[in-house]
């Protein structure tokens, strides 16, 4: 009695794959821009508040630290380099756009709790060195921030598991190159009236081909 064979398990169609891959593409790029997003918009906000001798102080994000800020730039223009880049140049932009992201959430965390920036514009406003802020407060734009670098990091890890799937830009994107020309010029074929001259005082055909 001979064995049924077991049924093979049906491939994934392709216009699925074809879907699945634009769908979690699109996924990247809302992570990356929203991401990025919001730590570029906490940054300009303020994090830090205090006061001085009744002078009321305040620091933004970008006074506490420009690394969130630069981060998420840089997340930002990698993301969309990912259209430009094939096989393991995607895996890179993968890892910077993670790096990237985590590297501003991990400054907005303790952007989060720093007072340097209002000790500084403590001293500025008295020109005392040394001078530090009383009565510090922080506001919750840092959060906001580390919140972007959580989604931007996890935009990265997206591009790590799917971008080799995802399309790229095509040829006609390229880099220009020399191209052949449709029809080979034959050895000895003659282009100008010179040439023509020339090959008719070799003694040579120049209508042959």
């Amino acid at each position: 009695m001979t064995a049924t064979p077991s049924p093979t398990p049906a491939a994934t169609p392709a216009p699925a794959r074809s879907a699945a891959d634009r769908r979690s593409l699109a996924l990247m790029l809302l992570l990356t821009v929203g991401g990025a997003g919001l730590v570029l918009l906490a940054a300009g906000r303020t994090w830090t508040q205090g006061q001085v001798k009744g002078l009321a102080l305040s620091a933004s994000g970008s006074e506490v630290s420009g690394l969130p800020g630069a981060l998420a730039l840089v997340g930002l223009a990698s993301a969309v380099a990912i259209f430009a880049v094939r096989g393991a140049g995607r895996y890179a932009v993968g890892a910077l756009v993670t790096l990237a992201g985590l590297g501003a959430a991990l400054a907005a965390g303790f952007g989060a709790v720093d007072s340097g920036a209002v000790d500084g514009e403590a001293a500025k406003k008295l020109g005392l060195l040394g001078t530090t802020a009383e009565r510090v407060s922080h506001t919750a734009w840092p959060w906001v921030a580390l919140l972007g670098g959580l989604l931007l990091a996890a935009a990265g890890l997206l591009t790590l598991l799917r971008g080799r799937a995802w399309p790229s830009m095509g040829s006609r994107y390229d880099a220009p190159v020399a191209k052949k020309s449709a029809a080979a010029k034959p050895a000895g074929a003659v282009s100008s009236p010179a040439e023509l001259w020339k090959a008719l005082d070799r003694g040579e055909d120049p209508t042959a081909v």
